[in-house]
């Protein structure tokens, strides 16, 4: 190798990581201090994340010419995530239970646990306090991959009504190839359930663009969990053969969503928990979404079992983000990977039990690219 090519070889391999940068975000309405993070790659790739809720605040990626804009819904400071309209989880970590819990309720070793209420007669995402509502500490840092921020919490033995002290950690990482890694570890003391995901709202149009419905979304799900009036599965696995739920090949989310289906008529549109096929392989692409009026594409890779799929139905416009303007109705779509809803209910579904002296651990991927 001639000397300058070595010299810039080696320039590339040692180059100095671009800086994690703090911000003020503002404080909780208990005084708390809350800052927001910025990831940078070399690409130009941009990921901001608060320690509030460890919510992902926003995503700049490219299009296909170039140009760069937002592609997640979020607000400009805490306060916009306190308001009390805001019941949409917007780029929250949710647990300890994400999804619904039938009737606030479950049991563990013949002991009944009761959580709250606060989706009708169900427990949604956690209770009235998840984790999304809570100031998790943080510590930025470099790794091998790319600038990385690494987020803990305590969720002490009986908070919501769930038990054992449970000690979580979510560390996000932006890699070299536009690829944001969600890494989730927890331990606990006493026997507990757990279900934690990312609840962020995509539109790769931009944040803001008023429809998501002409987005191509493949799910690699043969069998999703249908589900009853109150939006809790049923507890059968069905075949997406002949129904709107098979995405199986790529297909724009507003052909079918409006279709006389009785399940999308409880959902009032997608918001189902899909059976995914990979068997927690994080190398197989569990979901995409495609912009074709950009050429942005959104690729998920999971080593959780399922995947809800939300179209944003319930958006109503009744909060304005750092668009500047209102969130409505299926202007963003979720694909928040996960183990099945209202699965303690379910002895069939995969387990959500987590044991003291066992670790758990899972890892989603959202890698972003475009074509032309």
């Amino acid at each position: 190798m001639k000397p300058i090519l070595l010299a810039l070889a080696i320039s590339s391999v040692f180059a100095a990581p671009i800086p994690i940068d703090q911000q003020p975000f503002g404080k909780t309405t208990d005084g708390q201090e809350v800052f927001l993070y910025t990831l940078k790659n070399a690409s130009g790739m941009e990921v901001k994340i608060t320690n509030y809720g460890g919510t992902i605040q926003s995503i700049k990626v490219p299009d296909r010419d170039h140009n760069f804009a937002d592609v997640v819904l979020g607000f400009e400071n805490v306060e916009g995530y306190q308001q009390p309209k805001n019941t949409s989880y917007f780029g929250a970590i949710i647990g300890r239970y994400a999804n619904r819990l039938a009737k606030g309720q479950f049991v563990l070793k013949g002991v009944t646990y009761h959580v709250p209420t606060n989706d009708g007669p169900n427990s949604l995402h956690g209770g009235t306090s998840g984790f999304n509502k809570k100031v998790w500490d943080a510590k930025p840092m470099q790794t091998v991959d790319g600038p990385a921020l690494q987020l803990r919490y305590l969720s002490k033995d009986g908070e919501e009504g769930f038990p054992g002290n449970l000690s979580v950690t979510v560390r996000y990482t932006l890699d070299k190839k536009d690829g944001l890694h969600i890494d989730y570890t927890a331990t606990t003391d006493k026997e507990t359930v757990l279900n934690l995901t990312n609840h962020s709202y995509f539109n790769l149009s931009g944040a803001g663009n008023p429809s998501i419905l002409k987005n191509i979304v493949t799910i690699d799900a043969d069998h999703y969990t249908p589900i009853d009036a109150t939006l809790i599965p049923t507890g059968k696995v069905e075949t997406v053969s002949g129904t709107p739920f098979d995405f199986r090949h790529g297909t724009e989310v507003g052909k079918r969503i409006n279709d006389k289906n009785e399940q999308l008529t409880l959902g009032k549109g997608y918001d189902h928990n899909f059976v995914l096929n990979h068997k927690g392989d994080l190398k197989a692409l569990a979901a995409k979404v495609e912009d074709l009026s950009t050429g942005r594409v959104l690729e998920v890779y999971t080593t959780e079992p399922g995947l809800q799929f939300y179209t944003g139905n319930f958006l109503d416009g009744s909060v304005v983000g750092s668009i500047g303007g209102p969130y409505i109705y299926r202007s963003a779509l979720t694909m928040e990977t996960q183990h099945y809803p209202d699965s303690p209910n379910h002895p069939n579904f995969p387990t959500t039990v987590l044991e003291p002296g066992e670790t758990f651990h899972s890892t989603t991927i959202f890698r972003f690219r475009t074509e032309q």
